[in-house]
């Protein structure tokens, strides 16, 4: 769910959806209640899901159907589109999608609240976001986890990371033993994940009793351009999705966090790239309920190098949309007066 203005708790308002929609996975999404609280938080409860929004008009476009192609929506695309970014991504991509701020905003749910908690930060990339986990934790008690080398060889650089464990390995597939780590962070991957609800599921898995999972990851757009061109380039989840998919996966006491850009001022109306901090609670021991049949994706297979250059260049042109949408929100800022929505 997208709004307009993500003001103060002053502003909140009780909305009731009017009927479910099926989701990309085939699910329905429960009636939602909105109560007014603050901190942009959105709790589950057994017998009723609430989210928090402002007062303001919501327009809740349906999800695009599973069959829909995502230019960057499988493994090797993205990771040749990464072998170029990483050139730049810390320099270029982050000042206007990630910054230290909103990092800071989105991990407070994870409750990095202990030196000696072992964390896995999974699609870690260059380790933007492992900086500020390691403000909490220390380094040698963190793993990184990405498929893309040549971010992973960015993050070694970074000399507050060299204590920590940095592999390469698939978010879907977790090379870990199940109970094994106190927190589970990933923060911009999901995106990429042909499977949400799998890499959710092993974010479970890997997770002691009473560990907890935060997740970061974009919105679902409102305008009709920013929705053409998140829907040619990757997966822009709703809201409710994101809960969806953490309760499907056994979490408890499921948390929603909207976050942007200061500059931003709370518009969401594009599906700004970093649009929610969700977290949940493992309950149980084990692996997680939810049974699931193979992988979406074989990245062993070959693939026509003429599709794949198309899919490549095509989603990079569609992602260049969103390098231009945090400049023109920037400018916005700067000639709209304060006080007044932009």
């Amino acid at each position: 769910m997208a709004t307009a203005v993500l003001s103060g708790a002053e502003n909140l308002t009780l909305i009731r959806a009017i009927a479910p929609t099926p989701n990309r996975l085939g699910l329905h999404a429960s009636h939602f209640r909105l109560p007014p609280i603050s901190r942009g938080a959105v709790s589950i409860r057994t017998a009723r899901r609430r989210i928090l929004a402002p007062k303001c008009s919501i327009s809740a476009p349906a999800p695009r159907p599973a069959s829909q192609p995502r230019f960057i929506q499988h493994k090797k695309e993205a990771f040749w589109f990464y072998r170029f970014l990483s050139i730049v991504y810390d320099h270029v991509i982050n000042p206007g999608h990630w910054t230290e701020d909103m990092r800071d905003d989105a991990l407070e749910p994870a409750d990095l609240n202990h030196r000696d908690l072992t964390v896995v930060d999974v699609g870690g990339g260059t380790g933007f976001t492992t900086l500020g986990i390691v403000k909490h934790v220390d380094a040698k008690n963190v793993t990184i986890l990405d498929q893309s080398p040549h971010q992973l060889a960015k993050a070694r650089q970074k000399e507050p990371l060299k204590e920590c464990s940095i592999i390469e390995g698939d978010a879907e597939d977790l090379p870990f033993p199940t109970d094994s780590v106190d927190r589970y962070v990933s923060a911009g991957s999901i995106e990429y994940w042909p499977d949400p609800q799998r890499g959710i599921r092993e974010a479970y898995r890997v997770l002691r009793l009473g560990g907890k999972a935060c997740l970061i990851g974009p919105v679902y757009p409102t305008f009709w351009l920013s929705q053409f061109f998140a829907d040619a380039w990757m997966l822009f989840p709703k809201e409710e999705e994101y809960i969806e998919w953490f309760e499907k996966a056994g979490f408890k006491n499921v948390q929603l966090k909207r976050i942007g850009p200061k500059w931003y001022r709370g518009v969401r109306r594009h599906g700004l790239i970093m649009g929610c901090s969700v977290s949940g609670v493992k309950a149980s021991s084990g692996d997680s309920p939810l049974q699931l049949g193979p992988k979406a994706e074989d990245v062993s297979k070959p693939v026509n190098p003429l599709v794949f250059l198309a899919r490549l260049i095509l989603g990079a042109i569609a992602g260049a949309y969103y390098v231009l949408v945090p400049i023109y929100m920037w400018l916005k800022d700067l000639i709209v007066p304060k006080g007044l929505p932009i």
